[in-house]
């Protein structure tokens, strides 16, 4: 009984040795054709789809996912997006926010994408919380933003370069404004910032991570 305990016990240890683990995978979260999954409230015409991209330009407005996948409730995770600014745009990707009808999203970080507005605060910025002012990508170019997410920390990179590495600290003292700005868990959000600003998201993906 003995010896038939420790086989079984070492084909479990084999097994598990053998048998790989499965990987996340990366999903899409844009179909290239339709907004489908996704949702804006006012000024919804800031947002439409063309040549497999999101084209962004209008008043200000926010473009909410709210799809099927994770049923839009991300905690930890790997997001990319390819990105192109032209001439003075202002525009941004929201992380564990929350659909709302108007306004600014109250709640969740903004990842900044801005390369040549009058904000100084340039892409991959954590928007008034860890702000840069270096420019490293180009108007008129597509570049590849990838954020990650896992506790309470958030990295962004820009084509494989990282330019942000922030940690939440535990008593962060926020304004009221920012009460609800809290890594916790939420969709994503594309941001319309004004209707000089011209801004193409393409092949948006997200890894779920446990």
């Amino acid at each position: 009984m003995k010896n038939a305990i420790l086989n079984a016990l070492l084909v479990f240890s084999l097994l598990s040795i053998t048998i790989p683990q499965q990987q996340p995978e990366w999903i899409s979260l844009f179909d290239g054709k339709s907004l489908t999954g996704w949702k804006v409230g006012d000024n919804a015409t800031t947002f439409r789809v063309d040549s497999g991209m999101i084209i962004v330009h209008g008043n200000t407005a926010h473009l909410f996912y709210v799809g099927d996948v994770m049923a839009h409730n991300f905690k930890n995770f790997e997001f990319k997006a390819d990105v192109m600014t032209h001439k003075g745009t202002n525009s941004g990707i929201y992380i564990h926010t929350a659909y709302q009808e108007s306004s600014w999203p109250s709640v969740g970080y903004e990842i900044q994408v801005n390369n040549s507005h009058t904000d100084w605060i340039r892409t991959g910025s954590l928007y008034g919380f860890q702000n840069i002012k270096e420019v490293y990508m180009k108007d008129n170019e597509w570049f590849t933003m990838h954020i990650t997410v896992i506790g309470k920390k958030i990295t962004v990179k820009l084509n494989d370069k990282t330019v942000l590495d922030y940690t939440e600290p535990e008593n962060l003292q926020r304004n009221p404004e920012d009460e609800h700005r809290r890594l916790s868990s939420g969709t994503f959000a594309l941001q319309g910032h004004d209707p000089n600003s011209l801004t193409y998201y393409k092949n948006i993906m997200v890894k779920p991570l446990l």
